[in-house]
C-alpha cells in the first residue's frame, strides 16, 4: 500500500497584474502545512524567501507575512524583465508546488502629433499622425475633430526592447472654414492608465476666402473711432478696388477700405461697388447711396468696405467716425456751412496780404528819396585845389584869396 498525502496540503497562489513601476504581493497558502516551510522563487528558478529567509539580495522583495500556513512577499519598482511565473514550493513528501504569473504592463507615453503645418487653407486636405510608444500590450489611439469621432489607420511596430509597442495612427480629412480653430485631439487608452487617460491636441489653423459687405458711417457723430482690430491675419484683403456703376473709371483713391464722398450733391446718388482681393481670392459687394428726399445726412459720407477673412472670423471695424456738424439737406444740391466758413478765412488772409504789400511799396519808395551821398570836407574842395589841404580851406570856405581865377581864350 503506497502513502497518500494529507488532504488540503496543497498550496494555492494567484496571478497578479502589476503596472511597470509599481509593487506586487505574491500570496501562497496551505491548508495543512504538516511542520512543513513555503518559499518562492523567481521565474529563473532562484529562492526569494524561504519561510522567513531571505534568500536572495534584491532589497526590492520585502517579507509581507511568513506563518507555518502562508507566506506573502513583496516586489517594488517592478520592470518589465520581473514578469513571468514564480513559483510557491511546499516541502512535504512528495513537494508540492503552485504556480503565479505575474504580467507587468508597460505604460504608454504621451501621445504627440506630427504633420502638421500651419496654416492650412479651406478645401484641402490635413494628415495628422500621432504616434506613442512604450506601451505593453499595445496601445489604443482614438481621433476627435471637436465632438466629432474620427477613424484613422493605425499599425504597430515593436520596440527595441521586444517586449513593448510603438503605436501609430493617422487621419485625414478635408478642411472648411468651420474648421478654423478647431481642436484635433488624439487619445491613448490603455488598461495601465487606470480609468485615466492620455491626450494631446492640435488647433486647426484655417484660411478660407474672405466675406465683405459695404455699410455707411454710424448715422449718429462719436467722439473717437473705435479701435482697430487686433491679430489681424495677413490673409485679410491687401486691395480695395472703388467704382461706381455706370463708370468704368476707379474712384480716388481706390485701394482704401473707407470711400470717402465729401460734399454730397444728387448727382453723388447711385450704386457703388467694392471689390476686396486676397491670396485667397476675390469677393465683390455693392452698396447703393440715396440722398433724394428730406432727410438727416452728414457733409461727407464714408462707406467702408467691411470684411473678414480666417484663419481668425474677426470682422474689420469700421475706422472712422463722422463729423461733429450736419445739415438738413433736400433734393437740391447740399450746402456746406464749412464752405462760407473757408471763404470767410479765405477774404481775411487776402486783406492781410493786400495791406502787407502796400506797406512795403510806401517803405520803398520813402527810403529812395531820402537817400544823398555823404562827401567829406576833403572831397568837397578837391576840385580845384593842387593838394589836399587846400581842399580842406576851399571846403570850408576859407580860402586865402578871394579873387577867382578867371581865364581868357583867345
Amino acid at each position: 500500500e503506497g502513502w497518500c498525502p494529507a488532504q488540503g496540503s496543497q498550496p494555492t497562489t494567484s496571478d497578479e497584474t502589476v503596472v511597470a513601476g509599481g509593487t506586487v504581493v505574491l500570496r501562497c497558502k496551505v491548508e495543512d502545512p504538516d511542520d512543513s516551510s513555503l518559499q518562492w522563487s523567481n521565474p529563473a528558478q532562484q529562492t526569494l524567501y524561504f519561510g522567513e529567509k531571505r534568500a536572495l539580495r534584491d532589497n526590492r522583495i520585502q517579507l509581507v507575512r511568513s506563518t507555518p500556513n502562508e507566506l506573502a512577499i513583496s516586489i517594488g519598482n517592478v520592470v518589465l524583465a520581473d514578469e513571468g511565473e514564480y513559483t510557491c514550493s511546499i516541502f512535504t513528501m512528495p513537494v508540492r508546488t503552485a504556480k503565479a504569473l505575474v504580467t507587468v504592463l508597460g505604460i504608454p507615453q504621451n501621445p504627440q502629433i506630427f504633420g502638421y503645418e500651419l496654416p492650412i487653407r479651406e478645401t484641402e486636405m490635413a494628415q495628422l499622425t500621432c504616434r506613442s510608444s512604450g506601451s505593453k500590450p499595445a496601445a489604443e489611439l482614438r481621433w476627435k475633430k471637436g465632438n466629432k469621432e474620427l477613424q484613422g489607420r493605425c499599425w504597430l511596430q515593436e520596440d527595441s526592447n521586444g517586449k513593448t509597442f510603438t503605436v501609430t495612427s493617422r487621419v485625414e480629412f478635408t478642411v472648411t472654414k468651420e474648421d478654423n480653430d478647431v481642436e484635433v485631439t488624439c487619445t491613448v487608452d490603455h488598461e495601465s492608465l487606470q480609468n485615466s487617460e492620455r491626450s494631446t491636441s492640435q488647433k486647426l489653423q484655417v484660411y478660407f476666402k474672405p466675406t465683405a459687405t459695404i455699410e455707411p458711417d454710424p448715422p449718429y457723430p462719436r467722439e473717437a473711432p473705435p479701435p482697430s482690430p487686433s491679430g489681424s491675419r495677413p490673409l485679410l484683403p491687401q486691395e480695395f478696388l472703388w467704382t461706381k456703376e455706370g463708370s468704368d473709371v476707379p474712384l480716388h483713391p481706390n485701394t482704401n477700405r473707407v470711400l470717402t464722398l465729401p460734399f454730397l450733391n444728387k448727382s453723388d446718388s447711385g450704386t457703388y461697388i467694392c471689390m476686396a482681393t486676397s491670396t485667397m481670392g476675390r469677393v465683390v459687394v455693392r452698396y447703393n447711396l440715396d440722398i433724394n428726399g428730406k432727410g438727416w445726412a452728414p457733409e461727407r459720407v464714408w462707406s467702408a468696405c467691411l470684411t473678414s477673412a480666417g484663419p481668425v472670423n474677426t470682422s474689420v471695424s469700421l475706422s472712422l467716425s463722422l463729423p461733429r456738424t450736419a445739415t438738413w439737406i433736400d433734393a437740391s444740391p447740399m450746402s456746406s456751412s464749412s464752405g462760407t466758413y473757408h471763404a470767410v478765412i479765405g477774404g481775411v488772409v487776402a486783406v492781410i496780404v493786400f495791406l502787407l504789400l502796400s506797406l512795403l511799396i510806401v517803405l520803398a519808395h520813402y527810403l529812395i528819396r531820402h537817400k544823398g551821398t555823404y562827401l567829406t570836407h576833403e572831397a568837397k574842395g578837391s576840385d580845384d585845389a593842387p593838394d589836399a589841404d587846400t581842399a580842406i580851406i576851399n571846403a570850408e570856405g576859407g580860402q586865402a584869396s578871394g579873387d577867382d581865377k578867371k581865364e581868357y581864350f583867345i
